[in-house]
């Protein structure tokens, strides 16, 4: 499985892996980080990985393009997982206060960004009174931020929590609440995977939703623990804090099944920012038969 860079974002599938979830179905499931020479597209479409956690955006793009299909089988986040931060308090943050400031965005991947642009028209802001910096690095953002360049800087945690910790950022709004709810990432695999390892790939949403189902019920600092050896750099207690932010906001799915309003959602939020050029099939890049047999079994 590849991820498409480590963060407690994708907790569900590092819960599976660290938790024994996977293991429970009879699968033995590495995992490897996306990086500079390596994406989650290429991985899939060359075969060195089998399955991936990734954003619907890539399969929309590399099909816009001409590309194949990448499809998507099972619902990871439900939410935007970035936050807003601001370099001076704001207790009355209104959207309109990113009308000509400065935004250093998560470089990462496109649609973070698309959906702030969405955000932004839904509260009658216009994108284009708005500074983006997009083209940098995580670390390089959060260096510039700390230099005192920038007004705003969009990140996800641990980040968020270390700069709102020292004081150098105040958190003014979690884009997740601001987005609403769309299948922000998901198990992707080749057609081709699909076919040939259809069974598998069964066991491993059944894998996924045993994940799921712990979560929900588990306290913040249990989950914390499962992700400990993931993530030995951040500290019980805020990775507890982390886990609780995002449960709270409703970011992990207890269903696997990646539903047709929401592709929707993202797919019109891509279209209208100008990432696609055109609309493509739900049933084209969703399958939700896998996800229904695992559910079933």
């Amino acid at each position: 499985m590849m991820e498409p860079f480590h963060s407690p974002f994708y907790t569900p599938t590092l819960v599976a892996v660290q938790g024994g979830h996977f293991a429970a179905e009879g699968l033995d499931v590495s995992l490897q980080t996306a990086g500079p020479n390596l994406s989650t597209v290429d991985g899939l479409l060359d075969g060195r990985v089998d399955f991936a956690v990734s954003g619907i955006m890539r399969s929309l793009d590399l099909v816009d393009r001409g590309g194949p299909p990448l499809v998507h089988f099972a619902a990871v986040n439900d939410r935007n997982g970035f936050f807003l931060l601001s370099r001076a308090p704001r207790p009355r943050f209104e959207w309109r206060d990113l009308a000509g400031a400065t935004v250093l965005s998560f470089g990462g991947a496109p649609t973070p960004y698309y959906c702030m642009l969405s955000v932004l028209r839904r509260a009658g802001v216009d994108p284009a009174a708005v500074t983006f910096v997009r083209e940098l690095p995580v670390a390089d953002a959060v260096a510039r931020f700390r230099a005192g360049q920038g007004d705003f800087l969009e990140c996800g945690p641990p980040v968020v929590d270390a700069l709102v910790a020292d004081g150098t950022g105040h958190l003014v709004a979690s884009m997740g609440e601001a987005t609403g709810p769309v299948p922000f990432s998901s198990l992707m695999a080749s057609a081709e995977r699909l076919r040939a390892d259809r069974a598998t790939l069964v066991r491993v949403v059944r894998g996924l939703h045993r994940a799921q189902r712990w979560m929900a019920q588990a306290p913040p600092d249990d989950v914390a623990a499962v992700l400990a050896p993931a993530f030995p750099d951040i500290e019980r207690g805020p990775m507890a804090r982390i886990v609780a932010r995002y449960r709270g906001q409703g970011t992990w799915p207890t269903d696997p099944r990646l539903d047709q309003p929401g592709y929707e959602r993202l797919q019109e939020i891509l279209l209208t920012g100008g990432f696609i050029t055109r609309r493509h099939p739900y049933n084209a890049l969703i399958d939700t038969e896998i996800a229904t047999e695992a559910l079933a079994g």
